[in-house]
């Protein structure tokens, strides 16, 4: 006999049967049923998480720029002590830069695919390795090394650490202040390595340089393991080969190309050659962008206004920045007779100027202005730093040459590099924010090359020319003394005048609005976004 029996979880089936006067109730096997579950997405980081986040995510950046910077200062010493020629110290420099420069769009796409959190991990590891090798390098070659591989690693580094601070800050309130923190970081970097770099060199040793990495890297590495949040793009990854070779190639030839331009001349032929098979590679590689399934960098999120702009900002900005590093270090040291430990302690207005402007004014400013109010008016005064450079004398105070220049050029680096920043990856598709990041890292990196080549060359031209047209006078100290200085002012010029034109570019083309009069979309990731259409769009 059967039945039909009421349960708590509804109507079932008893069956009921006899035997030798006893009922039993009987009970269908259970049929095991598959449940099919949904990936659920990670609940947002409280706010305490989330500044957690922004310290450990800092600290890498620091490292990066530090890295870049503190290396300099330390640059005679570490040429006499591995007995490097003249012609192959620059390579200290630019074995890092080429393969930081060349390989960002690479690391980028890497990050998006593979998780940014692991990403930045691996890379932190890998860029404490290389601090530890370069520091016990014996010779040129083992340095050399050294140096390309703290490139690499930090081409994966960079555009993982800024996707991360994309991801983290979704809100436009707390994302302008952690984008303010990002950019005093990011403008304020070069002084502290400069100043970093004094100390140590003058303290311990040119290896700590080098070796300071390490327990900068360890931090950063166990605070974010433990704080951060893994994101990733959704689907499988495709490298995109040809274009991979074709930007590497092109980035590669160029920045070559400038270091080579101070020794061979703009206009010997390994020079324009390079150049020339620089440009024909990046424009094979836009063709090959435009036409593959899978892009190493779409061309959605370079095309849009306001983050070319942004690029165009960030990249015009180091000039800059880097040029006033390079011939304020040399005057102080050389022209007036610093000490490396002094010479760092003179770049420390600058830096306070960059807090100021950045953390005071950018911060504040940020979600109530269009960009381009913050933008054009910061490269406009960084303009202003950069000419006052034609008022160093050899014989002239700090307090009325290098003070002014420094405040000039930091209150106005405080003002781009946070908005740049911001607007360099707002609005991007979060798959997307990895190359958005790896792009502004890139203007970064290939800017300054290219800038400090050509300001170099500029100033080396002035100084022999000067020296040329004095020649009866007997080259004396103070006569080599102003022809440096004569040349520091050419190239300060000149750099005044790129950036001039830059702010009148950004200034058109940097159309955005203020937030609060951008529409609202349901874009998780940018609740304003700046795109004039969906980035995802073709």
């Amino acid at each position: 006999m059967g039945g039909v029996s009421e349960g708590r979880g509804g109507r079932c089936l008893v069956f009921v049967r006899k035997s030798r006067g006893r009922s039993a109730r009987y009970s269908p096997p259970r049929v095991r049923t598959k449940v099919m579950a949904t990936t659920k997405a990670p609940a947002p980081p409280t706010a305490s998480r989330r500044w957690a986040a922004l310290l450990f995510i800092g600290l890498a950046q620091l490292m990066i720029i530090l890295d870049g910077t503190v290396v300099n200062i330390a640059l005679p010493s570490i040429q006499r002590d591995l007995q490097i020629s003249d012609g192959d110290r620059q390579w200290i420099i630019t074995a890092y830069t080429l393969a930081f420069g060349s390989l960002l769009l690479l690391g980028g796409r890497i990050a998006d695919y593979t998780g940014r959190k692991r990403v930045f991990l691996i890379s932190l590891i890998g860029f404490a390795g290389a601090s530890a090798l370069g520091g016990a390098a014996g010779g040129f070659e083992m340095l050399l090394v050294a140096r390309a591989l703290q490139g690499g690693f930090g081409a994966l580094l960079g555009p993982s650490a800024l996707s991360l601070l994309t991801v983290t800050f979704t809100e436009p309130k707390d994302r302008a202040k952690a984008f303010g923190i990002w950019g005093a970081i990011a403008a304020a970097g070069g002084a502290i390595g400069l100043l970093a770099g004094g100390a140590l060199t003058d303290y311990l040793d040119w290896r700590w340089c080098l070796y300071i990495n390490i327990p900068v890297a360890a931090v950063a590495a166990v605070g974010g393991f433990a704080i951060l949040t893994e994101s990733r793009r959704e689907g499988r990854a495709r490298l995109d080969v040809p274009g991979v070779l074709a930007v590497t190639g092109g980035l590669v030839a160029i920045v070559y190309a400038t270091s080579r331009a101070e020794s061979d001349g703009w206009d010997s032929a390994k020079v324009i050659g390079l150049l020339a098979a620089g440009a024909v590679l990046l424009a094979a590689f836009v063709l090959v962008e435009s036409r593959v399934a899978q892009p190493l960098l779409p061309l959605r999120v370079v095309a849009d206004r306001t983050r070319g702009g942004a690029y165009l900002a960030v990249g015009v900005a180091v000039i800059g920045m880097f040029g006033a590093f390079l011939f304020l270090t040399y005057f102080m040291q050389v022209v007036k007779g610093y000490s490396p430990i002094r010479t760092g302690v003179g770049f420390l207005p600058m830096t306070t100027a960059v807090l100021v402007s950045a953390g005071g004014l950018a911060t504040r400013l940020l979600p109530r202005v269009p960009p381009r109010a913050l933008i054009v008016p910061g490269m406009l005064i960084g303009a202003s730093g950069m000419l006052w450079m034609l008022t160093l004398e050899p014989g002239g105070s700090y307090a009325s040459g290098v003070l002014v220049a420094q405040l000039l050029l930091g209150l106005g680096a405080g003002l781009i590099m946070p908005v740049a920043l911001n607007y360099a990856t707002h609005g991007v598709d979060q798959g997307d924010s990895g190359i958005a990041s790896a792009s502004v890292n890139t203007a970064q990196q290939i800017g300054g090359s290219i800038g400090i080549a050509l300001l170099n060359t500029v100033a080396t031209s002035t100084t022999a020319d000067y020296l040329s047209s004095h020649a009866r006078d007997g080259l004396s100290p103070d006569v080599a003394k102003q022809a440096l200085v004569e040349g520091f002012g050419a190239a300060g010029a000149l750099s005044a005048g790129i950036m001039i034109v830059g702010a009148l570019v950004v200034g058109v083309l940097m159309n955005t609005p203020r937030p609060e009069h951008r529409p609202a979309t349901a874009d998780a990731e940018a609740p304003a976004p700046l795109a004039e259409a969906p980035a995802h769009a073709a």
